[in-house]
């Protein structure tokens, strides 16, 4: 077996692990587990980010009052996350491999000083031969803080981890060029960086999980833009992910392809930290030609117009051409007082250098 990665992070969907009841679907568990066990005996690094604890707390619960949304979702994680990594734990011991729990949050990713501890944690495991099983902490998440969904959550794991490639099992064999229930649809086998797939996304979400195709669409994008392949793959199919990882196979899939610019440590950070922006810098049409040229420049003070909220030196903030429209993200080099200070001024030094600025 010839392997195409050695280093990868792979999402399951809780349409994957759960029967139509709700219940969780240990043959299915038990069959990825075998595949990740042969994976990691032949030397691949991987990270496994794993849904199913809300829906397997609700099959254990099977309340029928009414709950506040939020309130239902830290009950029946509390409850399914315990189920979910005890049978995790079975089915890899009886390989002969070690897992290790990892909860998270998005507030851990908003600062690079949370980031990198959550980085080194998962990187100590891998060193050992452990491999993280890693889900939001539902537990104490509440809705405006959440991820959108695991898929969110795996896109930046892969990212934070220097994957390889970031695998996306779901219940359907990719993205289709029409309905995925009609049988002249087919799936779409590669899409490469500006390709439009828009027309071919469906709005409806996944019985148990919190996203749909289009979520996993705008991740498996940005991923791949900052040079990480990613495939979207029926993880209820047998040996999908040993078929995906040897180079002798092909198997159904869309392939999202990684990006052949390197992207930075910091830069990967920068990326994903739009939503913990403490605020905006606007620029105008010159400045914002500039950033969006193909040559890497910085922000300069004497591009910008305005400067909107309050942050502090190291703080992220958006970028806003004259439209209204975002340009990017970026790691502030002065706080907001001074900022407005410099605006419009020339001969000084960065508002944001090109090293630490990220552009959409």
């Amino acid at each position: 077996m010839s392997l195409r990665f050695k280093r990868i992070a792979v999402k399951i969907g809780s349409n994957v692990l759960t029967r139509p009841d709700g219940t969780l679907d240990i043959t299915r568990m038990s069959a990825l587990v075998d595949q990740i066990a042969v994976l990691h005996k032949k030397g691949v690094e991987l990270v496994l980010v794993s849904s199913g604890a809300v829906a397997s707390g609700r099959s254990i619960l099977g309340l029928n009052k009414k709950m506040d949304v939020v309130d239902q979702r830290q009950l029946y994680s509390a409850v399914g996350q315990a189920k979910l990594i005890n049978h995790y734990w079975d089915l890899f011991r009886e390989h002969g491999i070690t897992v290790g729990q990892v909860l998270t949050m998005k507030e851990n990713f908003s600062s690079r000083r949370h980031y990198l501890n959550q980085r080194n944690c998962m990187q100590v495991m891998l060193d050992n031969h452990v491999i993280p099983v890693v889900n939001e902490n539902d537990t104490v998440s509440v809705s405006e803080l959440m991820f959108t969904d695991n898929d969110e959550l795996s896109g930046l794991i892969a990212s934070m981890m220097d994957m390889e490639a970031l695998i996306i099992l779901s219940n359907i064999d990719g993205i289709y060029n029409g309905s995925p229930v009609d049988p002249a649809s087919q799936v779409i086998r590669e899409i490469s960086k500006g390709q439009d797939v828009s027309d071919f996304i469906q709005s409806s979400k996944s019985s148990f999980g919190r996203g749909g195709m289009a979520t996993k669409t705008t991740i498996a994008r940005k991923i791949a833009d900052e040079g990480i392949e990613v495939y979207i793959a029926n993880g209820k199919k047998e040996n999908i992910l040993l078929g995906l990882l040897d180079k002798k196979e092909e198997v159904i899939s869309t392939h999202f392809v990684a990006s052949r610019e390197g992207v930075s440590s910091v830069k990967k950070w920068i990326a994903h930290s739009e939503g913990f922006a403490k605020g905006e810098i606007h620029v105008n049409e010159n400045a914002a030609k500039a950033l969006c040229g193909d040559k890497a420049v910085s922000l300069l003070p004497v591009g910008a117009t305005c400067i909107e909220g309050e942050f502090e030196k190291d703080d992220i903030v958006k970028i806003v051409g004259e439209d209204g429209q975002a340009l990017g993200v970026g790691k502030v080099q002065y706080d907001s007082r001074k900022a407005r200070e410099l605006l419009g001024r020339k001969n000084q030094k960065p508002l944001i250098h090109c090293d630490y600025l990220y552009l959409e």
